[in-house]
């Protein structure tokens, strides 16, 4: 099954002396690009915890979150800043004097306002202490996250096989009308040359090899069979599913590229429709894929 890059996870964990909160966000992205916000208490475990996101996405913008509170023990010690509670009165004294109001602030005023009263945060905690809850989080967040984005991806799957499907039927037309369009060149080819020749003595082997040459540069025969390989990979990708997002966005370049080149190689109307319905198809499924892991 394919996965899509966005999603969601969130988890809680709880150890005897503390809880932990993991929440995880993702979003497409052409690699891998994870953004890990861990709180003091964990903050020597961050490459630990980068190896365990890296074992579950390999694709996407990843946003995780991490948080603890401690469930016993001593509550984080307080400080208080006379300093900056000093600055908050003087501030309100020679506002009211500027004013010509009564400056009056009480304690309980002061003790709201922001810098006067601080929480210090708790120290780092010992790797065997806090890895095995923090991983447990992680991982429980990340199978949530992961959850959803299969979920997403079941729905982007189906999608993109219509459009293979849409897709694998213009390439069929096309083969089906290259013989004709290739034969009606060919004649066509022999009128102008016997056209611009008039009454000059015709070389019929020579004149048959001009014509040949001239078609074989017109055949699309090659560019068909090789778009039709590319689509039975791209069928493969999508039955294999996991991280196959970049190389979906490959075929669907080489895919795009042989289109053109039929394009511009058939000389001939009808096929000149069926390579732009294609290309039509080419770039809805290329839009799709960018959200594809």
């Amino acid at each position: 099954m394919i996965r899509s890059m966005t999603g969601f996870g969130r988890a809680e964990v709880a150890a005897a002396a503390f809880a932990v909160s993991v929440e995880a966000r993702s979003l497409n992205h052409r690699h891998l690009d994870i953004s890990l916000r861990l709180p003091r208490a964990f903050a020597g475990l961050e490459s630990e915890a980068r190896r365990l996101i890296q074992e579950h996405v390999q694709r996407g913008r990843l946003d995780v979150s991490v948080s603890a509170k401690p469930l016993a023990g001593p509550a984080s010690p307080l400080t208080l800043d006379a300093a900056v509670a000093r600055q908050y009165l003087d501030q309100v004294r020679a506002l009211g004097e500027a004013v010509g109001l009564a400056a009056r602030p009480t304690l309980e005023w002061l003790l709201e306002r922001p810098g006067v009263v601080t929480s210090g945060e708790p120290e780092p905690l010992p790797a065997e202490t806090a890895w095995p809850v923090l991983a447990d989080a992680l991982t429980r967040a990340l199978g949530d996250l992961v959850g959803r984005r299969e979920t997403e991806g079941e729905a982007l799957g189906k999608e993109l096989s219509a459009l293979h499907d849409a897709l694998a039927a213009e390439v069929e037309r096309m083969a089906r009308r290259a013989p004709a369009a290739l034969a009606q060149r060919t004649t066509r080819g022999r009128e102008r040359i016997r056209t611009l020749l008039g009454e000059l003595p015709l070389d019929e082997g020579r004149l048959a090899m001009e014509v040949a040459v001239w078609a074989d540069k017109t055949d699309v025969s090659e560019e068909l069979a090789r778009l039709n390989a590319h689509l039975r990979q791209f069928r493969a990708l999508l039955e294999d599913g996991g991280p196959v997002g970049k190389a979906l966005d490959f075929l669907i370049q080489e895919m795009n590229r042989e289109v053109n080149t039929t394009a511009s190689k058939a000389n001939d109307l009808e096929l000149s429709q069926l390579a732009l319905a294609s290309k039509g198809h080419l770039e809805k499924i290329r839009e799709q894929i960018q959200n594809v892991e």
